[in-house]
């Protein structure tokens, strides 16, 4: 019943996410969302974790691009110092972006992963365009209203991805 929207892993940071696991899965290219999967909303710029993450990532090289449902203001922001391919307000989770940044990378579905925080943009978005889908625990959600009752909806899925995989990566 969940299927597309069950992601392929479920970790708590980014960090947890390492190149030679990656690596050992055959995905050479990342499609990322930026907020409360790298950083906060807060946060402007990549923080130094961040940042560190990003050049192990290219030292194994593995190519990174952002797929924002955010403003392009935010993401041209973060994205300065990496230069990596971004796309801003991409509607995930219609994944034309995706593949506009698939392309950039020179990647395909089968070396590509997709890496965000939410279940019904993000994971979706990721499963239709048949990538590997990361999922991470939001770092500081929103409390806003309409956030809440997302973040309630997502329940059921993650207790589906926790009775599948007999607990969380």
């Amino acid at each position: 019943m969940y299927r597309k929207f069950l992601p392929d892993y479920y970790y708590d940071t980014i960090s947890d996410i390492t190149p030679e696991f990656l690596l050992s899965l055959g995905i050479k290219a990342l499609v990322m969302d930026i907020d409360n999967t790298i950083v906060t909303y807060d946060d402007p710029i990549p923080t130094p974790a961040a940042q560190a993450w990003f050049d192990g990532m290219a030292a194994a090289g593995i190519k990174v691009s952002f797929v924002s449902n955010n403003e392009w203001e935010r993401v041209k922001k973060f994205n300065r110092s990496l230069n990596y391919p971004a796309y801003a307000k991409s509607g995930k989770p219609f994944i034309r972006d995706i593949k506009k940044a698939m392309a950039d990378m020179g990647s395909d579905r089968k070396n590509t992963a997709l890496i965000g925080d939410q279940v019904f943009t993000d994971v979706f978005a990721g499963k239709r365009a048949g990538l590997t889908v990361f999922l991470v625990k939001p770092i500081k959600d929103k409390l806003t209203v309409f956030f809440r009752f997302k973040r309630r909806l997502e329940v059921p899925v993650l207790r589906a991805y926790q009775k599948k995989k007999g607990g969380f990566d």
